[in-house]
């Protein structure tokens, strides 16, 4: 199997201003792609050529000779799970998912608090995640290209706080491009997907 990078979901400029189109080409065809390129290179003749990123992701997670193709792995899956998960003009989570987050956070507000503070102080590298875990929806926050599938965790959305993702719009205000985030560029109907394939 020849892993491919994915196309975007939208065009350059759809979310335009709040992601330029100049981020979106750096990070999409540069960054994403670079990792796709070499994860085709690393698991070329191995006994992973043939499986898909989730089982070479969960393979490779905690082998430390394999650390480069997990690296790669797991931001390829990141970046396309990333870039689904966002939409400008987000409006708000509707029905099982809002009735879910109501549960599990107290309010909408309390878990975009949560996730902000997440990705904010995420030291370095990383992502703020939103997950279902043994039913229940979480915040959490993850370092370079880890995954929470490796916990045995849902992703619902993602956050990439890797500084390529907000650099040329928002300089070093990551607060502010995680605050631009979680007002105007949620794709709930994304999200809710998948809610409903997580079996809650």
């Amino acid at each position: 199997m020849t892993f491919e990078l994915p196309p975007l979901p939208y065009d350059y400029d759809a979310l335009s201003p709040l992601i330029s189109s100049d981020t979106l080409k750096f990070h999409h065809d540069k960054h994403h792609k670079t990792y796709v390129d070499n994860l085709n290179k690393l698991v070329q003749d191995t006994e992973l050529a043939n499986k898909s990123l989730e089982d070479i992701i969960l393979a490779t997670a905690n082998d430390s000779s394999k650390t480069g193709i997990f690296n790669n792995a797991a931001q390829v899956w990141n970046h396309t799970f990333y870039w689904n998960g966002l939409k400008k003009g987000s409006g708000t989570p509707t029905g099982e998912l809002a009735e879910k987050i109501n549960a599990s956070f107290g309010s909408l507000d309390e878990f975009k608090k949560q996730f902000k503070e997440a990705g904010a102080t995420q030291f370095g590298s990383g992502y703020a995640w939103l997950v279902v875990d043994k039913g229940e929806l979480k915040v959490v926050k993850t370092p370079n290209a880890a995954n929470p599938m490796t916990n045995g965790q849902t992703p619902l959305l993602t956050a990439d706080v890797w500084e390529h993702a907000y650099y040329l719009d928002y300089q070093n205000r990551r607060p502010d491009y995680l605050e631009t985030f979680l007002k105007e560029l949620i794709n709930w109907d994304f999200v809710a997907e998948q809610y409903a394939k997580a079996g809650k």
